[in-house]
């Protein structure tokens, strides 16, 4: 069956039906992901004895693959009687998994801002979270502007993973025309392709992000 460009056109606004799904599934992963991420890291720096379980979560999270992640919460947690909706689990799912890597970057981030900032902000009565919040935070995130880029434009290329959980993003869509022609290459090649100018876009807003705040990527 050779491929038909024609065909290929016609399909494009039904895998465009998903996009609005794959978007906010994007969006509010990197807010999730975000938070969990830096709530991982400021926990880890709490005590020492906070420290090691903290570490062996992140851990444990990075080292679980996301599709498995996936599978639990939304076909393990109903037989404890936890039963959540397609959506919510890929959230979620998508969230958790990549705090493991965000509170990597935001370690990172940290150990850049000068020691004697926090130093500096408690000695003049602020207390610990508003010397996180006032002092570290914006100095931080100059410093983790381009990962944090980077794993926004690896949590979108991730959405086609809740096609699995029937959810009705792109990938989704296109397997829905895909199962009711019987032509695969077509879909699969029109997802393709506006994955890939979301992509582009993120990866525009990333770069303008980081000449905005006056990051300088090193040369390769």
């Amino acid at each position: 069956m050779s491929f038909d460009f024609a065909f290929a056109l016609k399909i494009v606004p039904r895998v465009l039906e998903g996009i609005g799904n794959t978007l906010v599934v994007a969006i509010l992963s990197f807010m999730g992901a975000s938070a969990l991420g830096f709530l991982w890291e400021i926990a880890r720096r709490s005590n020492r004895h906070v420290r090691p379980v903290m570490q062996f979560v992140v851990d444990a999270i990075r080292s679980t693959p996301v599709l498995a992640q996936l599978y639990f919460l939304f076909y393990v947690l109903p037989y404890y009687g936890v039963v959540l909706p397609a959506l919510v689990v890929g959230v979620f799912g998508l969230s958790f998994y990549y705090s493991g890597y965000l509170s990597e970057v935001f370690k990172a981030g940290i150990d850049l801002v000068p020691r004697g900032q926090g130093e500096a902000a408690q000695s003049l009565g602020l207390s610990r979270i508003h010397t996180v919040i006032f002092v570290i935070a914006p100095q931080m995130l100059r410093n983790v502007a381009a990962p944090l880029g980077a794993y926004s434009v690896s949590i979108l290329k991730a959405t086609p993973y809740l096609a699995v959980l029937a959810v009705p993003e792109m990938l989704g869509s296109a397997f829905d025309v895909a199962s009711e022609t019987y032509r695969y290459a077509e879909p699969m090649f029109v997802a393709g392709i506006l994955f890939l100018c979301l992509a582009l876009i993120a990866v525009t807003l990333v770069n303008w992000l980081e000449r905005y705040l006056g990051v300088t990527t090193p040369p390769h």
